[in-house]
């Protein structure tokens, strides 16, 4: 029942195309192939690329939009998952619309048409968020999380996936750049030195500490500048920002009325044979152990949620993710992408270290999810 109402509004064919198009295997991209192939963006491999992704993004839309149509505890059927469903169904439409690719002109047309895609998906993370929220008003106050973990492996696989999809889309975008950054192919940074990409995000990230609470703790870092891999730098950004935000928030909340002086966070980038290893350390008092089980899950966070009284408009213009309890389970995808992984390690009544792996076997023939 609740199935048939998740897809009331919507033709018969396009809801049986659905089905026909998420019954197929997507394929796997490793990293390596898309270096080597983006290496070379003539208009006959662009014109490949598009060919490719005219398939392959309506089998992965397809998968995700059957997936929100049959989740559990009635969490289809919440407004923000429903309008989540509907993006995914308008962006399916749309590629199963647009007709075969035989030329360069098409390739342009199909290239604007999945940017629009992209943009539309932009408030995917917070609109879920803010659908976990109305379904927690409906479900008893006891519940334990580890109950709802059917919700967390849809969820961690669904966002996994959504990675994939927005890194396949952007790096057909990005080679479209006719002057591109040096050493960068698309999305990928060949020569990406970490200690940079971190540098710069644990600088967004104090500036957010400083607006929110008038002052913020020093980072100190530690690593070789001039050590480079090849890496996305904007999935790291996303990462370490997270990783020091939570630090940072910590150490300033724990000394805001100390006549201490707030202990720096430490940052140390690690040069490693099998992986390139950040660990982001502070003495903001650590987490109890309790609840050290809960901070990968989608349902817990230690900040005031930023959705509390929020309508499904008010996220049009919403980018931070604090508070949905979204960041870290969110930023050990981003690492497992690249078959990586995070960690946490906390010492209650001290500090929290977190260690960020990135695997050095990323340019590996490894296909991705």
């Amino acid at each position: 029942m609740a199935a048939n109402k998740a897809w009331e509004g919507f033709s018969k064919f396009l809801i049986d195309q659905v089905h026909k198009w998420g019954a197929m295997k997507p394929t796997g991209v490793s990293l390596r192939y898309m270096m080597e192939f983006g290496s070379r963006p003539t208009p006959r491999n662009l014109l490949l690329s598009a060919q490719f992704l005219h398939k392959e993004l309506a089998i992965r839309i397809a998968r995700r939009a059957i997936e929100l149509g049959a989740l559990p505890y009635g969490l289809s059927n919440k407004p923000a998952v429903l309008k989540v469903r509907d993006w995914y169904l308008d962006s399916f439409r749309d590629l199963r619309s647009f007709p075969d690719i035989k030329d360069g002109n098409d390739e342009q047309d199909f290239t604007k048409m999945i940017k629009m895609i992209k943009v539309r998906h932009n408030n995917v993370v917070p609109m879920m968020a803010l659908g976990l929220q109305q379904l927690k008003k409906d479900l008893n106050p006891k519940t334990d999380y580890k109950d709802l973990d059917e919700i967390h492996q849809f969820l961690d696989r669904f966002y996994l996936t959504r990675i994939g999809i927005r890194m396949l889309i952007g790096q057909h975008v990005a080679l479209h750049d006719p002057n591109p950054p040096p050493d960068c192919v698309g999305y990928i940074h060949t020569k990406m030195s970490p200690v940079e990409v971190a540098r710069n995000a644990s600088e967004d990230a104090r500036s957010i500490c400083l607006r929110e609470y008038g002052s913020a703790p020093d980072i100190n870092i530690y690593g070789d500048p001039n050590f480079t891999f090849p890496y996305v730098p904007t999935h790291l950004h996303l990462m370490v920002f997270e990783l020091v935000k939570n630090s940072l928030r910590a150490v300033q909340e724990r000394y805001m009325d100390s006549d201490k002086v707030a202990p720096p966070v430490r940052l140390i980038v690690a040069d490693g044979l099998e992986d390139v290893t950040i660990k982001v350390s502070d003495e903001g008092g650590g987490i109890p152990r309790s609840g050290l089980p809960r901070i990968f899950t989608y349902l817990y966070s230690t900040a005031k949620n930023p959705l509390d009284g929020q309508s499904e408009s008010d996220l049009e213009t919403e980018t931070s993710m604090a508070g949905y309890g979204y960041g870290l389970p969110i930023s050990r995808l981003y690492a497992r992408y690249f078959g990586g992984d995070l960690q946490i390690i906390s010492m209650e009544g001290y500090g929290t270290d977190a260690y960020l792996h990135l695997s050095r076997l990323g340019d590996s023939q490894e296909p991705l999810p």
